[in-house]
């Protein structure tokens, strides 16, 4: 029998979302790590400026999330990003080039606590984030925004695939290169 890793449990995570049950619901969803909350642009980056987080939940619109998501990058907080509204193919290039780790439809909140275990799962053998979101959430996207989306952006996508690929190798390569292992990098 397989036993189930929680990369949650202990993490320090900041939630920011205009909406007071959204909070409530991530709160819940998150219970095994230390949520911190915010609804506004303000809170919200005093605490990013205050506080290391292992994980900033940042809803794009009603609190400035990706001016948030600049800031985070900055204090290198991964962040995954949260919409309802502005759920397009532009606010996930943006978030993609802004440097989050994640995007989520709010419409798959129930899911959050297993998307982001398995993102921070990820992250820590170095593997891809953005991949595994499109392998989970992918037919989302086609569903949301028709099958032929990536064709509008054509370069975008295929220069984010041919990368994520590049940076899958040169992490698989780097994982077992002795001399950066012997260093603890």
């Amino acid at each position: 029998m397989t036993k189930n890793i929680s990369f949650l449990k202990g993490k320090h995570i900041l939630a920011v979302d205009d909406e007071w049950d959204v909070i409530e619901t991530i709160e819940e969803i998150l219970e095994p790590a230390q949520v911190d909350v915010a609804q506004d642009y303000e809170t919200a980056s005093e605490k990013i400026l205050q506080t290391r987080y292992d994980l900033a939940i940042l809803d794009i619109m009603g609190v400035s999330g990706i001016k948030l998501l600049e800031e985070c990058v900055r204090m290198d907080i991964p962040a995954v990003m949260l919409t309802a509204n502005s759920l397009n193919p532009e606010s996930l290039m943006e978030s993609i080039k802004k440097g989050a780790i994640s995007y989520l439809s709010k419409e798959h909140l129930s899911d959050l606590d297993t998307l982001i275990n398995d993102l921070l799962g990820a992250r820590n053998e170095g593997k891809p984030t953005w991949k595994l979101l499109f392998e989970k959430l992918g037919s989302h996207f086609n569903l949301r925004f028709g099958n032929n989306w990536k064709e509008n952006d054509k370069v975008f996508w295929d220069d984010f695939e041919k990368n994520w690929e590049i940076s899958k190798g040169i992490q698989a390569r780097l994982l077992h290169d002795q001399n950066i292992v012997d260093k603890g990098i």
